[in-house]
């Protein structure tokens, strides 16, 4: 690794009509696509719900992230245990 894949890329998004600085190692490209998601849950939380103030918003749209992201790694979690499950029948 270069020394320079190691400095941190700056990178301005958009995030409820918002514009972020964001900081950080990741690609440019990996940091709009996740910023367009969270824009989109925003979005999507919002419409369901446009009483609500933008630090309410947010945190709907953290609390809702997480929860899918749980539900995720849940799922992987299952189907490596099944993956290692099936291993281990095929060694026998």
């Amino acid at each position: 690794m270069s020394q320079s894949d190691k400095e941190p890329k700056r990178i301005t998004v958009e995030i409820n009509n918002r514009s972020y600085t964001i900081i950080g190692q990741e690609e440019p490209h990996h940091i709009r696509m996740v910023s367009n998601l969270v824009d989109q849950k925003m979005k999507e939380i919002y419409e369901a719900n446009p009483t609500l103030d933008v630090s309410k918003l947010a945190v709907l749209t953290a609390v809702n992230t997480m929860n899918e992201y749980i539900k995720l790694k849940e799922e992987c979690t299952e189907l490596i245990n099944y993956i290692e499950k099936i291993e281990k029948e095929e060694d026998n």
